[in-house]
């Protein structure tokens, strides 16, 4: 398979060029992203690569390229990229910091969180660029913001008049119309900058993100990225490569024995099936084994703590998480995915949904066999007050803020919790 060798070699770069500029943050240099982060970055990227590349290597039988022979290629590429990006990086930022002159004095309309996060980002920025000169706004400001209040929003173009301002960024909700065009005849009349910072959530009182398609800015009410198409494709391959590597590990040794120890501890079957609600509510069969007894099973009555239904044997299921394995099926056949959002009992659909506007929002992902409420401690009854409350607020957090990295940390906690075992788990 010699001929291969420049298609592979071209795959080879091709495959670091995307990965490099989608996970290891290459053009970044300024000191917004730290010297550890870029390293996690880079790491990240090469292991990413590496598997690729491995993957193809033995899918194309390319016997030309031996395994030592890519463990040196990395092992060099590693150590001169990580060098080299951090060189590039110190040099910037010391040109920055010692050769740059300062560009503009700019002050702040309204505290917003937009106005906020501005003012953090122009502040830390490396050359000094941006000469802050305070805020104006109605309202106090936040206790958490160490800034200069100026005055109120009226007292702006007096102290505009008195003190030099190259920029004016205004921040706040976009309703306030006359007063964007008074400001914006003053600043044009003054030669000032006049910047606008969309505050979307003053406007909507609600979380909100935006987006493009192509040049079009598009308002997100709420984030949601397994909305995108490529984040489910990710996730939807993480599943199938990680259930199908439990199952052939676990199902040939494990589930044998655990079957043989329900069967042996209580007269019933091994595996019990229960409808749940998965995404848009539409009812999944969940599989699990069998840890209560067959002839006093309710199955929508929540387990207890020292439940008489639960089995000897159930008991050591429940606190190992070990009931859940055959859910790795519910996986293969994309009802369920590993990391998501609990699916709970019909009877608590119904309830829930009625007492809690937010409920039904945890729904709108695929379920999971974990999830990122129970390794933050929300497990067993919901009874308490505030007790569901407090898992859906866990649950819309994942939601809003899924990353393929947030999934591998709920895997690894769970992993954790497991070996230690589940106090709530009953």
């Amino acid at each position: 398979m010699k001929g291969d060798a420049p298609f592979f070699l071209i795959t080879f770069a091709l495959l670091w060029w995307m990965l490099s500029r989608e996970y290891a943050n290459i053009i970044r240099l300024d000191r917004r992203i730290s010297y550890g982060e870029k390293l996690r970055y880079l790491l990240r990227a090469f292991l990413l690569h590496g598997l690729l590349v491995v993957g193809i290597v033995m899918a194309l039988q390319v016997d030309y390229v031996s395994m030592r022979y890519l463990a040196a290629i990395y092992g060099f590429a590693v150590v001169g990229v990580v060098a080299e990006r951090f060189a590039v990086a110190f040099c910037y930022r010391t040109w920055l910091r010692y050769f740059a002159q300062q560009h503009s004095r700019f002050v702040l309309v309204g505290a917003s969180q937009n106005g906020q996060e501005l003012y953090n980002y122009l502040t830390d920025d490396d050359a000094g660029s941006h000469q802050f000169k305070g805020f104006f706004t109605d309202e106090p400001l936040p206790t958490q913001l160490r800034a200069e209040r100026r005055g109120a929003v009226k007292d702006l173009m007096a102290y505009c008049l008195s003190t030099p301002v190259d920029e004016i960024y205004y921040a706040l909700p976009l309703d306030r119309h006359d007063l964007i065009e008074e400001l914006s005849r003053f600043a044009e009349d003054h030669f000032i900058a006049f910047r606008i910072v969309p505050d979307y959530q003053g406007l909507v009182r609600k979380d909100v993100s935006v987006y493009y398609q192509d040049h079009l800015p598009i308002l997100m009410v709420r984030h949601e990225p397994l909305g995108f198409r490529p984040n489910q494709v990710l996730k939807r391959a993480f599943d199938l490569a990680f259930s199908t590597l439990v199952l052939a590990v676990l199902v040939p040794f494990v589930l044998p024995l655990l079957a043989l120890l329900i069967k042996f501890d209580s007269p019933g079957t091994v595996f019990f099936k229960k409808m749940r609600p998965g995404k848009r509510n539409k009812l999944l069969p969940c599989y699990k084994l069998r840890t209560m007894r067959a002839d006093l099973n309710q199955s929508e009555l929540q387990a207890s703590k020292a439940d008489p239904r639960v089995t000897r044997v159930g008991q050591y299921l429940r606190k190992y998480n070990l009931d859940e394995l055959p859910q790795f099926f519910n996986v293969l056949l994309g009802h369920m995915s590993v990391v998501g959002p609990r699916p709970n009992m019909v009877s608590q659909l119904e309830e829930y949904s009625k007492r809690s506007r937010t409920y039904q929002l945890r729904h709108a992902v695929t379920p999971g066999i974990t999830g990122y409420a129970q390794v933050n401690g929300c497990r067993g009854e919901t009874r308490a007050p505030n007790a569901m409350e407090k898992r859906v607020e866990y649950d819309l957090k994942y939601v809003e803020n899924w990353t393929f990295g947030l999934d591998l940390q709920i895997i690894g906690k769970t992993v954790r919790n497991m070996v230690r075992g589940e106090e709530n788990a009953y």
